[in-house]
């Protein structure tokens, strides 16, 4: 059963491109690479040293004479275009095009994505045999995208549709969190040194002030040697106010 979708470049111009489009692939996870019709023919050395370490894609691409040929083992067939028409279809984004994609594929079916040459696009021949057209919402003033940017859209909406990626997290760069404990111990720190100092005043708002601050150190994300440094920071300032070689 095909696990991903098969990328069609339609009768691609440069071997430059088709190596970019190799390595925007395999960036994310994809290798089912068909050609139809390279210009500049086939193999290309090109291409191949634009593919860098994605040689492998080219090297086991398909190579077709015509679009009908390098479909014609699909169920599904998208076509990208940055320009209408004037045929009936869907159109989707890619984001939409790569979850249609994946639920098609875990049916069982077999989907393509058609991608045109740089100087034009798609033909409206090629179009016609797709079932939808996938269109990037770029600036409508500048609607042209190179052919390995536009498989690199596509490639990343398949990726990100499919892989467990955190969408946010926080890179400790080898350090350890500081625990709930060592964060209440410097919150204490403060507070007393900054009481001592007549930072709460007047009395009345203390209790809210000291809440602030609570709240301010406990939404922090520090590590134990964030909380360290604060502490000695505080320390020094205190030595310097007091004259006291003593405080902690």
């Amino acid at each position: 059963m095909q696990d991903q979708p098969a990328f069609v470049l339609v009768r691609p111009q440069m071997g430059e491109n088709i190596g970019a489009a190799a390595r925007a692939m395999w960036n994310f996870g994809l290798d089912r690479m068909r050609l139809v019709d390279p210009r500049d023919g086939w193999p290309n050395p090109r291409a191949v040293a634009l593919a860098s370490g994605a040689g492998r894609l080219l090297d086991d691409a398909g190579i077709f004479t015509t679009t009908p040929q390098a479909v014609a083992d699909c169920d599904y067939v998208f076509a990208t275009t940055a320009r209408g028409r004037g045929l009936t279809k869907p159109i989707v984004t890619p984001e939409r095009a790569m979850e249609q994609a994946r639920a098609m594929i875990g049916q069982g079916r077999r989907v393509a994505v058609l991608f045109g040459p740089e100087r034009a696009g798609l033909e409206n021949d090629d179009i016609a045999r797709a079932n939808a057209i996938i269109s990037v919402p770029v600036n409508p003033q500048f609607a042209s995208l190179n052919l390995g940017q536009c498989v690199l859209l596509t490639a990343y909406e398949w990726r990100r549709q499919g892989a467990d990626i955190i969408p946010e997290r926080m890179e400790m760069a080898g350090a350890d969190p500081a625990t709930v404990l060592e964060v209440e111990k410097l919150a204490e720190h403060y507070e007393t040194r900054l009481d001592e100092a007549g930072f709460f005043y007047p009395q009345t708002k203390a209790p809210g002030m000291k809440r602030t601050l609570r709240n301010l150190w406990s939404r922090m994300p520090m590590t134990r040697g964030d909380v360290q440094i604060l502490h000695g920071i505080l320390r020094q300032l205190t030595r310097a106010r007091t004259g006291d070689d003593r405080a902690e």
